[in-house]
C-alpha cells in the first residue's frame, strides 16, 4: 500500500520503506524575517525560497513524523524572584512612566504593512512540456503529486492564492482568516480557493535574466596557488560552468534569482588547468588556481592596474 512520507522537504509517495529519502531532520526556524531549517545553514527572506532549500540529510522514508519539537522557552526570570524580596522606599516614590497612547484600531490596521502580493502564475500547464512522475502541484497549499499515465479530467486543486503571513508568532495566509501558531499546523491549513486542474509545470517560461557586467572579487595566495573569490549569491550549480586554461578562467554563472555573470577572466600569471579547481559556496565562487612558476601575483587579473604593492607568498624569512 502506498504511503506518503512525512519527512520535511520530502513529501513523496512511496511503497518501498527502504527507498532513499532526502529531507530536513530539524524544525523550521523563523527569526527577524529570515527563514531556514535548524539542521542546516541556509537562510532566506521569502517563503518560496524557504520551500526550495535543498534538504541536508539522507535516510529512509517514514510515515511517522520524528522531527524534534522546538525547544521550550527559558523560565521567566520574574517568576524566580521570591515573594519576600525587600523593596526600598525610594523605588516606591519614583514616578511611573507616562502611558503610551494607543492608536485607534482602524488607524493601527492601516499602519500595519500589508503583505506583498503573490507573483502572477500561469493558469495552465503547457501541453508540450513533460510532467515528471511525482511532480508536486505548484500552487501553494495544494500538495498533490502527479502520477504518470493518470487521467487529469475532473481534477480539483484546492490551494491558497495569497501570500504567507508570519506575524508575532502567528502564521497564516493573506487570502483567508485562519491563523495558527505551529509550522506544521500552518502547512496543513486547507486551501480556500478551488480550480479545475492542478498546475504542475505552468508555461515553462522563465523571466529574462539580468546580466551582470562585474562582480566583486578578492584573492590571497600561497607559493603554490592563488585562491580567488567571486562574490555572487545563489549560484545555480546545475546551469553554471567554469573552464580553466593556462592564462584564463571562463566563467558562466547563473543564479536561482535570474541573474547571470559571464566573462573570460585574464589571469596575471600562468596556471596548471588540470590541477586548478573550484567550489560553489552560498555567497561566492571560490577558485583555486595552481601556479606554474610559484611567483607572487600583485593582482588577480592581467587587465588590472598594478598598485606597486609588493606581494609575498608564504612565510617571511628571518633577517
Amino acid at each position: 500500500m502506498a504511503k506518503k512520507c512525512v519527512h520535511k522537504g520530502c513529501g513523496k509517495t512511496y511503497e518501498n520503506e527502504n527507498e532513499e529519502c532526502v529531507y530536513h531532520p530539524g524544525p523550521p526556524v523563523f527569526h527577524e524575517g529570515q527563514k531556514g531549517w535548524k539542521c542546516c545553514k541556509p537562510r532566506v527572506l521569502t517563503f518560496d525560497e524557504f520551500l526550495e532549500i535543498t534538504p541536508c540529510t539522507t535516510g529512509k522514508h517514514s510515515d511517522v513524523d520524528d522531527t524534534p519539537a522546538p525547544e521550550p522557552k527559558g523560565p521567566d526570570l520574574a517568576s524566580q524572584v521570591p515573594d519576600n524580596t525587600p523593596v526600598s522606599l525610594g523605588s516606591l516614590q519614583e514616578p511611573l512612566p507616562a502611558p503610551v497612547p494607543r492608536l485607534p484600531q482602524a488607524q493601527a490596521a492601516s499602519a500595519r504593512p500589508s503583505p506583498s502580493p503573490a507573483p502572477p502564475e500561469s493558469e495552465d500547464d503547457d501541453a508540450s512540456l513533460e510532467i515528471k512522475d511525482g511532480q508536486s502541484c505548484r500552487r501553494r497549499g495544494c500538495g498533490q503529486t502527479y502520477t504518470s499515465g493518470s487521467n487529469r479530467e475532473g481534477e480539483q486543486c484546492v490551494h491558497h492564492p495569497g501570500a504567507p503571513i508570519f506575524h508575532e508568532g502567528s502564521k497564516g495566509w493573506s487570502c483567508c482568516k485562519r491563523r495558527v501558531l505551529e509550522f506544521d499546523q500552518f502547512m496543513n491549513i486547507e486551501g480556500c480557493k478551488t480550480k479545475d486542474r492542478h498546475l504542475f509545470v505552468g508555461s515553462g517560461k522563465k523571466p529574462g535574466e539580468e546580466k551582470l557586467d562585474n562582480v566583486r572579487h578578492d584573492f590571497y595566495q600561497t607559493g603554490a596557488a592563488v585562491i580567488a573569490s567571486l562574490f555572487l549569491k545563489k549560484i545555480d550549480k546545475e546551469r553554471s560552468t567554469i573552464k580553466f586554461s593556462a592564462t584564463t578562467v571562463d566563467v558562466d554563472l547563473h543564479t536561482t534569482d535570474s541573474k547571470r555573470y559571464q566573462q573570460e577572466l585574464p589571469l596575471y600569471g600562468n596556471i596548471d588547468p588540470d590541477k586548478s579547481k573550484f567550489r560553489v559556496l552560498g555567497t561566492k565562487l571560490e577558485l583555486t588556481l595552481a601556479k606554474l612558476d610559484g611567483a607572487g601575483w600583485p593582482v588577480l587579473r592581467s587587465d588590472e592596474k598594478l598598485t606597486g604593492e609588493i606581494i609575498q607568498a608564504g612565510r617571511a624569512g628571518r633577517v
